[in-house]
């Protein structure tokens, strides 16, 4: 085997040097939905399943499919399988929330039924509830055959040819009697491959149109709900014109409930809308890719699908702006309910500012009182402890009298003491100051 060989088997080297981790991710993408190999009479009947991503669902269908047709089973770590057995071809492809099962049979022209058993009508598990199911006629194009176009309802019926000529699609986006949308494909001298890739982007087209269309339930839900929070909204700021500054943290309390309740609906939502664009997208460009010509007294396929679904889409965009829109008003009224709740706290705080000096102001009163007090106590100790000392100062009353001597001291001592306690004062003042 060559060295190109080994890198188109996924060889962790590209010309003897190593290669990036994903890139056998990157190369194999370009061929992981080969288009299958038709040649007409053909029958394909496709089926997608929402499965919520849950790969488990889809490998017990497939083991359940393989046990019953005796066909191997294949591996299942790959997005698409494949099962071929005596009644035709299985394929299986696996997407984010949805996969599809494509059986694909030979048409027998007598009676327009599939050959061999169905496989979905024999035992079948399901991976999950059937979103679309489409049944795609693929026959030559002959005077006989073309008469099948009149199958369809000439009220809805889409006619064009594609293909450079070469291919005439019909459908009219009707179910029949089993729940599946007829597509029919008049073949005239396509090859396999491009009638396979035909056929492909039909299923696709159909598949994802109703993917997308799957929106259409939420919007009408939210649309309801959408106009109460409007309404409750519209009171609160009412109420916030007149009474904010006397009810603002009940208001509030509102405002935030509110903010929560459609955040909640947003997010629930988000998924949702985000996969119907996705869908549209890709409904668009298969469309586009058709390049159709117009089959005169009937629609186009992408004109008749653009009236019905952009309609649709601008109506799930129009949800997603108006709750946007109401996110963006109830931040700016929480805004401006906090701004005046801010108000109100400053204003308490500067409230409680104010006591606290004017209570400062009468303790440091009262502190002058208490020193005053404390300057005459001492004093009058200091002046009682000096009296007995000089009583016991022996020939002293034969200089001067006790009482003289006292009334001398008195103002002394009153002053000292003053002053000492000034100094204490002074200097835990000073302390206070420097920390």
């Amino acid at each position: 085997m060559t060295e190109g060989d080994n890198a188109r088997h996924g060889d962790s080297t590209v010309y003897g040097m190593p290669s990036y981790e994903d890139r056998q991710v990157a190369v194999d993408e370009v061929h992981a939905r080969p288009y299958p190999l038709i040649v007409p009479p053909r029958v394909l009947v496709q089926l997608a399943f929402m499965n919520e991503g849950n790969p488990a669902k889809d490998k017990a269908t497939l083991a359940e499919i393989s046990s019953r047709t005796g066909a191997p089973l294949p591996d299942q770590n790959t997005p698409v399988h494949g099962l071929t057995f005596e009644q035709g071809d299985l394929h299986c492809e696996k997407h984010t929330e949805f996969s599809t099962y494509l059986w694909c049979t030979p048409l027998d022209p007598e009676t327009g039924n599939p050959v061999g058993d169905d496989p979905f009508k024999h035992g079948f598990t399901p991976p999950g509830p059937v979103v679309c199911g489409i049944r795609l006629d693929v026959v030559a194009w002959t005077e006989e055959t073309a008469k099948y176009i009149d199958r369809f309802d000439p009220i809805s019926r889409c006619h064009s040819i594609v293909e450079d000529g070469m291919a005439d699609i019909v459908t009219d986006f009707r179910q029949d009697a089993d729940g599946l949308t007829r597509i029919l494909i008049l073949d005239r001298g396509l090859t396999p491959i491009r009638l396979g890739a035909l056929a492909q982007r039909l299923l696709e087209i159909e598949t994802y149109r109703t993917l997308a269309l799957l929106g259409i339930p939420l919007v009408r839900a939210r649309g309801p709900h959408l106009r109460n929070i409007e309404k409750r909204l519209a009171a609160i700021t009412d109420e916030m014109r007149n009474t904010a500054r006397r009810n603002s943290e009940t208001l509030l309390s509102e405002l935030t409930d509110l903010s929560a309740e459609l955040e909640a609906n947003t997010v629930s939502s988000l998924y949702r809308f985000g996969a119907s664009r996705a869908y549209y997208e890709i409904v668009e460009e298969r469309l586009a890719a058709l390049g159709e010509t117009l089959v005169p007294g009937c629609y186009r396929w992408r004109s008749f699908l653009h009236r019905r679904i952009a309609p649709a889409m601008r109506a799930c965009r129009a949800v997603e702006e108006r709750q946007a829109s109401l996110s963006d008003k109830l931040a700016r009224a929480t805004t401006l309910l906090r701004s005046w709740i801010d108000v109100q706290i400053e204003r308490q705080n500067s409230d409680l500012l104010a006591s606290m000096n004017n209570r400062a102001k009468l303790q440091l009163r009262l502190q002058q009182t208490v020193e005053g007090l404390s300057v005459a106590a001492i004093s009058y100790y200091v002046i009682g402890l000096l009296a007995y000392v000089m009583k016991g100062i022996p020939g002293l009353h034969n200089i001067v009298s006790t009482e003289l001597a006292m009334s001398v001291l008195v103002p002394v001592v009153v002053l000292a003491i003053w002053w000492t306690v000034r100094r204490i004062r002074h200097s835990h003042g000073d302390k206070a100051q420097k920390s």
